[in-house]
């Protein structure tokens, strides 16, 4: 693919992959369920079908190809009529051309690379679960792909706050600025691993997932990230800005048991979305407005993992009121705090893991502060976070109750009181952390002054050099 002129980045050459192992996964799905369901119909016309036009390794290739796949194929998945009849799956495909686009303008590579896509059996479960590594990296990869970061989640950060928050089959799991899926995939893991045995578990787990996401991207990566992992039906996830729907209008009926998610922040949201919200929450900034809208969405005992960055826990104003509205309204009784490097290259910005509760206001938060390990200076790229070096927190953690808790070198507690008496400022320095000594100002001072003399003398000393070589 990067030979083709008409891919340019890794977004675009995600992108245009995605679609290709979308219909590839739908066709082999399809053609499993068409042995094992009575009537069993394909969402896609035959002729639009993977095993159709791209099965034969020897099939329609260049200028054929292309104009198949940009005048025929396109048109006519985007197109697809839904109706009660058809089912889910024809939306789920709608959905997800709907704002896909070919990139590739040779037809010669396209047949290379769909002769490779041809050659996977995502009905094989090995080979499904081998491709499905492959796909995390292609979504890793994202980090390094422009923009396309902000809607990747380092899989460790969200191991973790799956496995703290625990999700049962059958509870209602929503998040609401899903990206490529992460936290529904690992809940998926989560869950099967610990608690599905038999199909009904399996059935339950996936009926009652939830997502939104509100661009083309990572909706049809996310989707196909579903696909992938086994779910059946994923038209759950609906391609949506869940902001542009009015605060109140999200019924009881609505209300969810579990809510995982990294809403995007430091972005403004478009003109209008605020006035959605009560006047008190109105905000452009994007992560309170989600925060508003988790605490509503929550039912009495539901239990929310949300990724936050620091200016949410110091802001004065709207921030101020959604802090007060938060501890009023849930038990907010863990802030894990990690390192500026987490997030790189998409974001140097210290962020934090609230963990809360509905339904009991809140008496103390304990903080933990995630260190760095000894060995290296900074996460990075090649030495990202690890689910391991989150292990000293689960050991601390105390328990699914939180009893026994201890104060450490990197975890201490306040008092909701405390927090109040500071005006909410929920940006609470390590105590145990001794403030490093940087020296006697007037000497710093003094050295300052050396050190600028001695940069004015280095360069007079430059520019009479230059001057000399100049007249010669």
């Amino acid at each position: 693919m990067r030979q083709d002129s008409g891919v340019d980045g890794d977004a675009q050459r995600i992108s245009q992959l995605c679609w290709m192992f979308f219909l590839k996964i739908i066709d082999d799905q399809d053609q499993e369920f068409e042995l094992t369901r009575k009537d069993y119909k394909s969402p896609i016309p035959k002729k639009y079908q993977w095993r159709t036009w791209a099965a034969d390794p020897e099939g329609i290739t260049g200028e054929e190809l292309l104009a198949f796949i940009n005048g025929e194929l396109f048109p006519a998945l985007k197109a697809l009529p839904v109706s009660n009849k058809t089912g889910e799956r024809r939306r789920v495909v709608r959905d997800v051309f709907e704002d896909a686009y070919n990139y590739m303008k040779s037809g010669q590579l396209m047949r290379q690379v769909v002769n490779k896509i041809s050659g996977i059996d995502f009905n094989d479960l090995s080979e499904r679960q081998h491709f499905g590594d492959i796909y995390e990296q292609i979504l890793n990869d994202l980090q390094s792909a422009g923009n396309a970061g902000e809607y990747y989640t380092p899989r460790a950060v969200t191991a973790f706050m799956v496995d703290r928050i625990d999700p049962h089959p059958g509870e209602t799991l929503f998040d609401p600025a899903c990206g490529t899926g992460g936290f529904l995939t690992c809940a998926l893991r989560h869950m099967r691993e610990k608690y599905v045995k038999k199909p009904q578990q399996e059935q339950a787990m996936q009926d009652a997932l939830r997502a939104v996401e509100k661009k083309q991207l990572p909706h049809m990566l996310c989707v196909t990230n579903m696909l992938l992992h086994g779910v059946e039906d994923p038209s759950f996830v609906r391609h949506d800005n869940t902001l542009a729907r009015p605060y109140i209008s999200w019924e009881q009926k609505e209300r969810v048991d579990i809510v995982l998610t990294n809403p995007p922040f430091g972005g403004r949201e478009e003109d209008g979305i605020e006035s959605n919200f009560p006047q008190h929450f109105r905000t452009r900034e994007t992560a309170d407005l989600f925060l508003a809208l988790i605490v509503r969405l929550l039912k009495p005992g539901g239990r929310a993992a949300v990724v936050l960055p620091d200016g949410s826990l110091f802001g004065e104003g709207v921030k101020t009121r959604l802090k007060e509205h938060l501890l009023e309204e849930c038990n907010l009784h863990t802030i894990v705090r990690l390192p500026n490097s987490v997030f790189k290259p998409y974001a140097s910005i210290g962020t934090n893991l609230l963990f809360f509760e509905k339904g009991t206001p809140t008496k103390e938060i304990w903080f933990y502060e995630h260190q760095v390990p000894a060995d290296q200076k900074a996460y990075s790229m090649t030495k990202p976070i690890r689910f391991e070096h989150l292990r000293p927190c689960i050991d601390w953690w105390g328990g699914a109750k939180r009893k026994g808790r201890d104060a450490t070198h990197q975890a201490w507690k306040v008092t909701a009181e405390e927090v109040k008496a500071r005006g909410y400022n929920l940006d609470i320095k390590n105590p145990h952390v001794v403030a490093d000594d940087h020296g006697d100002v007037g000497r710093l001072l003094e050295q300052l002054n050396l050190a600028e003399q001695d940069t004015a003398r280095l360069r007079q000393q430059l520019k009479a050099i230059l001057g000399e070589a100049l007249t010669r």
